[in-house]
């Protein structure tokens, strides 16, 4: 029987290694958005900005009781329900979904982290504490925070693995 590094050199698997450092990369993203978060509760008033890089980089403090942009604004139950069943079914299908794949892994992980990072907002404040905030000149892109990021990358890097990574061979196997 191969070894997981060997399988995973081969394309075959994800060492438990890398599986758990990958896990750890994500509990400390989620950790960095919680205590980010807190501060920014605790030391800034609801509306404040202080300028970071002038005309680029703004830390703020808003709050979201939506999704993205304020979708679905007030329906945080509903948001959380949908969080729950995206979650149930990652570590449903998360092995056909990872392919094995290294960077597949993380990203899904990566995700996860920052969908549990807004659902505690959502637990525990009913809404989410958003604070970054980039424009350039007068364009401003809407406030986001740490757990934003970690959905964004996430999601980023699994449509580029997927873009890029052959079909597994067993996958090709079933459709024919």
């Amino acid at each position: 029987m191969e070894s997981s590094l060997n399988q995973e050199q081969k394309g075959k698997g994800v060492s438990k290694t890398f599986f758990l450092f990958s896990l750890a990369f994500a509990v400390f993203f989620f950790i960095l958005d919680q205590v980010t978060k807190e501060l920014v509760v605790r030391l800034m008033t609801l509306g404040d900005r202080k300028v970071i890089i002038a005309g680029f980089f703004n830390l703020t403090s808003v709050r979201n009781n939506g999704a993205a942009w304020n979708m679905f604004a007030g329906k945080q139950w509903f948001l959380l329900l949908v969080s729950f069943a995206v979650m149930a079914g990652i570590i449903f299908f998360f092995k056909k979904l990872t392919c094995n794949y290294r960077e597949r892994v993380f990203a899904i992980l990566l995700l996860c982290s920052g969908i549990v990072g807004n659902c505690v907002d959502r637990l525990f404040r009913n809404e989410v504490v958003d604070f970054l905030e980039f424009h350039l000149g007068r364009f401003y892109w809407p406030s986001f925070n740490v757990a934003d990021s970690c959905i964004c990358v996430g999601v980023f890097l699994f449509v580029i693995s997927s873009l890029i990574r052959p079909e597994p061979e067993e996958e090709k196997k079933d459709k024919k």
